[in-house]
């Protein structure tokens, strides 16, 4: 019997953690034991997240909050070395990039625990990204590595990992995407909003070099007022962007806008309801730029860099930055049909957690 750990802290982690557990719940020779680090804690983007994907109710939560970068990696590892003691796991897996990945990662080989990371090897190589420098420190922590695809193995590979750590397995991401694309399918999102399939777009926001700066705040929402009279805009406010909005005194400008519907985070069902039926989405989100890629729906990513190339190369999305003139000429060419269609990158199935846990496996039982 082998005990596993696997961790969430943020919005993100959740939809990656769910079919980690699934495959290893299953299997009469796993343990997995969820340890919640509460970075993220709002209702939202929590609990809300956990009943959508019947995971089932975190083991263990540290419940660290908010706090600057430090205080709440400081927090995460305090509290998850008492976790490591208590359960003495065979094994920790990681997702993402979020600070909940390094500082687990860091407290497990410090007290001589292996780790897995899933989702290794992206890389934006824009080092003002705090996630950029989780990825990095946390692949060099790893020893199991597990890539969504083959430049991420690439990357590994120039940065002197050992070939053998590194498995391309796919997405979990899509894994959860597939496996609740029926149900999303049940969603009255629409009917609450008042606005029919096909005919608006999505945005989103939450990056810190989109969001902290009134000047570049300012300037999307100025793109903003330029789209919207073409397509209706729905606008899911991350708390974190409605607190600087604030902030900024720019709360007015995302109000009581024709064309621009500003809403409270969704749930993981309504938001990938509201996603498949999008006529486009602009966002500055990774994830979001694989969903869109696998849902054929054109994607704009407000950042000047992509970690997931692959989205770009074989899929729907396009790095625009924050360039009006770019922007809403690949608007106009989206609502006038001619984007590109895309396909589906490789081992992006809905099988990518069965072959990490299957790996494992094979690695635990070599030991």
């Amino acid at each position: 019997m082998y005990k596993l750990i696997l961790v969430a802290g943020a919005r993100p982690n959740f939809m990656k953690i769910a079919p980690l557990m699934k495959a290893a719940s299953g299997l009469d020779v796993i343990t997995p034991i969820l340890v919640h680090t509460g970075q993220h804690y709002d209702e939202n983007m929590s609990r809300v997240f956990f009943d959508d994907l019947a995971i089932p109710r975190p083991g263990i939560n540290l419940g660290v909050g908010s706090g600057s970068h430090a205080v709440q990696t400081a927090r995460i590892m305090m509290g998850f070395e008492k976790v490591l003691l208590e359960e003495e796991p065979d094994l920790v897996v990681v997702v993402g990039d979020v600070n909940s990945t390094i500082a687990c990662s860091l407290t497990a080989q410090k007290m001589g625990v292996r780790v897995a990371h899933v989702e290794a090897g992206l890389r934006s190589r824009n080092w003002a990204m705090p996630e950029e420098i989780n990825r990095v420190l946390t692949d060099r922590l790893s020893d199991l590595l597990f890539t969504t695809s083959r430049d991420a193995g690439e990357n590994l590979l120039r940065e002197g990992i050992d070939p053998d750590r590194i498995h391309f397995v796919g997405n979990v991401m899509i894994d959860t995407l597939l496996g609740h694309v029926r149900q999303a399918a049940r969603s009255d999102i629409h009917e609450r909003l008042g606005i029919e399939r096909g005919s608006y777009g999505v945005l989103t926001l939450h990056r810190p070099s989109n969001v902290d700066s009134p000047e570049q705040l300012g300037t999307i929402l100025d793109i903003m007022d330029e789209v919207r009279p073409q397509i209706p805009m729905v606008y899911p406010v991350h708390a974190r962007t409605r607190k600087m909005l604030h902030d900024f005194g720019l709360t007015g400008r995302i109000t009581d806008r024709d064309g621009l519907i500003p809403v409270d985070p969704l749930g993981y069902l309504d938001f990938l309801s509201l996603m498949k039926h999008a006529r486009l989405v602009m966002t500055d989100s990774g994830g979001i730029q694989e969903e869109t890629t696998v849902l054929g729906v054109p994607c704009l990513t407000l950042r000047e860099e992509t970690e997931r190339p692959v989205t770009v190369t074989q899929g729907t999305n396009e790095v625009v930055g924050i360039r009006r003139d770019e922007i809403l000429g690949h608007v106009d060419t989206i609502l006038r049909g001619h984007w590109k269609t895309g396909r589906i990158p490789e081992l992006w199935d809905g099988k990518a957690a069965h072959r990490i846990i299957r790996i494992i496996l094979e690695e635990l039982g070599r030991d």
